[in-house]
């Protein structure tokens, strides 16, 4: 039987096209395993939104490049946000790779298989989220609207994945349905700007119209989606959210930075104080909110008092995680036409750890308020001797019991808090 692995990095949309691919092969009679060394055929799933995660596929592939010296029948693929409209160009400074698809071509890929006399067939696209679990997991990620129609200035998803393109309404009922028999209880849907949702389709249905059929569900009991963009988010959106009980409270909202010049360099659609109002907005109607958001610090021409703004809006809006990174440029984008990369590596280094120093004491004084609490957990599998799931604030927590949880909600009793997940003993 050949064997295939699949090496991912990167967003979430990204591990759900991976499990598609690996769906795809095992409908060839293909078998999954664990490394690049037992493999006939191994798939890159590539990130290039930083700088560090293209390096890593770069090296990645140069190791390839070794084993299929050493190997010449293995079979290299790639895909993800490296491959570009430019794949000749691509093909020349890797030539020993076999297929170069773009994000989501799986004609593409199921064309390649067919040619060389293998089997692969279209299958639903779904992805189930073990989390490093052995068992299957509880939850699946759904893409819901591929591509991006924002172009923002330091951003190169729209140049790789393309436009927006939403998935029809009852395909995705249709699919969630077929999950839920299989045992899912929780979806999370996904879009690089999932607000964007259903603009390209006849009727023009949204998000809150999608989620509202999607709560109908009866053995579904918890939905959510990802990533938001403030500047689409809607008051029907929002009203979606606080009136369907199985939208968990969570949200990501990408601020991006604090300050007015920055977000419009960034070409970002909104100011400080319109992502404040809707903050505000949205708490007003779902007070117990757990917020997370996403921010770069060093982007051309940050001075130290645009980056105090930012350190300000994190400590004002008090966000349950903060991803942060420093601003790297990607060859193609706005920003890295229009603008010079000025701020010194050492700047942005030391910017970033005062946001991630500061973003963990926030977390661990709003966490350390569940301490003694009871929350409700959906439980997602294993790690090492404990059990994990998250609350539908998307905190993480780990019991231990030798009962079988998976797949359960429980009950537990939080004893130990920390900036990055909690600890407690279920109630039996």
């Amino acid at each position: 039987m050949p064997r295939y692995f699949i090496w991912t990095i990167g967003c979430q949309m990204n591990k759900a096209e991976s499990q598609q691919i690996a769906d795809l092969l095992d409908s060839a009679g293909y078998e999954s395993v664990d490394s690049f060394s037992n493999a006939d055929l191994v798939i890159l799933n590539t990130c290039v939104v930083r700088q560090n995660a293209e390096n890593k596929v770069v090296g990645t592939l140069g190791l390839l490049k070794g084993l299929k010296n050493k190997f010449p029948d293995l079979q290299i693929l790639v895909t993800g946000c490296f491959v570009n409209s430019h794949t000749r160009e691509l093909q020349g400074r890797f030539p020993y790779v076999d297929l170069l698809f773009k994000p989501g071509d799986y004609p593409e890929l199921i064309a390649w298989g067919q040619r060389r006399g293998i089997p692969i067939e279209r299958r639903p696209l779904y992805y189930h989220s073990n989390n490093g679990c052995t068992a299957a997991s509880p939850c699946a990620l759904i893409p819901i609207i591929q591509g991006c129609d924002n172009f923002c200035s330091y951003c190169i998803v729209p140049y790789r994945r393309g436009r927006e393109v939403s998935r029809p309404v009852k395909e995705i009922i249709c699919e969630v349905e077929a999950l839920v028999g299989q045992g899912i209880k929780e979806v999370t849907l996904l879009g690089q700007n999932v607000d964007s949702y259903g603009h390209d389709l006849p009727g023009h249905p949204d998000l809150a119209d999608l989620l509202n059929e999607l709560s109908k569900i009866d053995e579904l009991i918890r939905i959510r989606f990802l990533t938001n963009h403030p500047k689409d988010m809607s008051s029907k959106l929002i009203e979606a959210i606080s009136s369907r009980n199985k939208v968990c409270e969570h949200m990501e909202l990408p601020v991006q930075a604090g300050d007015d010049d920055i977000l419009k360099a960034m070409r970002r659609g909104y100011t400080v104080g319109q992502y404040r109002e809707l903050v505000h907005a949205i708490r007003r109607k779902v007070p117990q909110l757990s917020l997370s958001t996403d921010l770069i610090v060093g982007f051309p021409g940050e001075t130290e008092k645009q980056f105090e703004h930012s350190l300000s809006l994190v400590k004002e809006i008090r966000f349950d995680v903060v991803h942060v990174a420093a601003y790297s440029p990607r060859s193609g984008t706005i920003a890295w036409r229009e603008y010079q990369d000025s701020v010194p590596a050492e700047v942005k280094k030391e910017r970033l750890r005062k946001i991630e120093q500061l973003q963990a004491t926030i977390a661990g004084e709003i966490n350390s308020e569940l301490q003694g609490r009871q929350v409700e957990v959906l439980v997602e599998g294993t790690k090492g001797e404990k059990w994990f799931g998250r609350t539908r604030s998307n905190k993480l927590v780990f019991f231990e019991d030798a009962g079988d949880w998976l797949g359960q909600l429980v009950k537990v009793k939080i004893e130990k808090t920390s900036p990055w997940s909690l600890g407690g003993d279920i109630k039996k």
